[in-house]
């Protein structure tokens, strides 16, 4: 897939964010996850995709959405190929059933999530957030998402997206 070496991710937790990590030990799907370091300065997708050769239809981004009916805030994390963007104002906002909504901050999501801006991934994320999946994420043999820091990468099959914790299925998320 590239020049990137990826490896178990069991076996190099100490590479990965510490809410990433713990949630990784718990979850049983990670044994077919795999970490690869990269340089920090390729983290961002545009980047990465340039500087390893790896696909963009086989990157993945977590986004972290927000959206408020009265006094009640629902967030979520989406999770989309990086070729695709992720429809906040109908398909997000419905599913919070907010009346608007919109990405967090960069500071705001970086101190929800205890990540990196740029390494957000949707394994480690708060309990109580839904991470709405694209289907055609599951349509990939593969996807490499954030670590939780922007020096390191994961790769995961698609499918397995389905079964992160928290996770639902969603047609039509991504445009």
């Amino acid at each position: 897939m590239s020049g990137l070496h990826f490896r178990p991710v069991l076996d190099h937790l100490d590479l990965l964010a510490r809410p990433v990590a713990e949630a990784l030990t718990a979850w049983p799907g990670s044994e077919h996850v795999e970490v690869a370091e990269i340089d920090p300065a390729v983290s961002d997708t545009a980047a990465f995709v340039e500087a390893t050769g790896i696909s963009l239809s086989d990157s993945a981004n977590c986004v972290v959405v927000g959206g408020r009916r009265g006094e009640l805030e629902r967030v979520a994390a989406c999770l989309l190929l990086a070729t695709t963007r992720a429809n906040v104002n109908s398909v997000v906002r419905k599913r919070l059933d907010a009346r608007r909504a919109s990405f967090l901050s960069m500071d705001t999501a970086v101190e929800r999530t205890g990540m990196e801006y740029g390494g957000i991934t949707p394994i480690g994320l708060p309990d109580d957030w839904p991470v709405l999946v694209d289907s055609a994420v599951l349509e990939r043999e593969s996807i490499v998402v954030g670590a939780g820091v922007r020096g390191a990468k994961l790769r995961l099959p698609g499918a397995l997206a389905a079964e992160l914790p928290g996770a639902e299925v969603v047609e039509g998320l991504a445009t």
